[in-house]
């Protein structure tokens, strides 16, 4: 949501990160920066993940404070070497040099920025997949993060929580893991509750994503009102 006030309250609660969603999320640039800045003022860290593996969005987010990105809709090295170009500055990568607020957070120097700024591959497509391998031997490729929704479409799922594809899922879900642990990187994930969260973490997992915004605020005020009424 585009409610700086509601996003500091988020990253004052104790989470070790807060994403903004540039590609779902009902936010724009400004809400983008107003979100950064509320993180930031909540004593977190602001990740933004963009619309798109693109170097505008992607130079945009850095520019504006985010401590690092999550790329979508990856499919292969090829594709995460373009996201790396797009948030390292010269020689290792392409990202124009504009700090904004960025500078606040890493300095004036675009080697250390280069050093600190966090990229992050989506995993999500059934070619990404199959790539994984790959994908996480990427030079500058800091981790992997897995959508687990459109992860589970990818691999046939009816609807978001199939049980027909649980067991597929599963697997799937335990190849990335293995995957960025063989290659020294992070791996992520999103989930829907604190239990899952817990269980990808012991699973694994270097983070985990607990729900949304409105997925937070839908089940707490669903819960006052059963209690109300009894």
């Amino acid at each position: 949501m585009d409610a700086p006030p509601a996003t500091e309250r988020i990253a004052r609660a104790g989470y070790d990160y807060v994403v903004l969603d540039g590609q779902h999320g009902l936010i724009g640039y400004e809400g983008l920066l107003n979100g950064l800045l509320a993180i930031d003022a909540g004593g977190s860290t602001g990740l933004v993940r963009v619309e798109a593996n693109d170097p505008t969005p992607i130079g945009r987010a850095l520019d504006a404070g985010a401590a690092g990105v999550i790329v979508p809709l990856i499919d292969t090295a090829d594709d995460v070497a373009l996201a790396v170009r797009a948030a390292k500055y010269p020689p290792v990568g392409r990202r124009s040099f504009g700090p904004m607020r960025s500078a606040l957070r890493f300095g004036p120097e675009p080697a250390k920025a280069n050093a600190e700024t966090v990229v992050l591959a989506m995993i999500e497509t059934a070619q990404a997949l199959a790539n994984v391998e790959a994908i996480c031997a990427t030079p500058q490729l800091d981790g992997l993060y897995v959508g687990p929704v459109d992860l589970s479409l990818a691999l046939g799922a009816r609807y978001p929580g199939d049980p027909e594809i649980a067991d597929a899922f599963e697997d799937a879900v335990a190849r990335i893991a293995a995957a960025a642990a063989t290659a020294g990187i992070a791996a992520g994930i999103h989930t829907f509750d604190g239990e899952n969260a817990n269980r990808r973490l012991k699973q694994g997992y270097s983070f985990a994503t607990v729900s949304s915004d409105l997925s937070h605020l839908e089940a707490i005020a669903a819960e006052h009102l059963r209690v109300a009424r009894g």
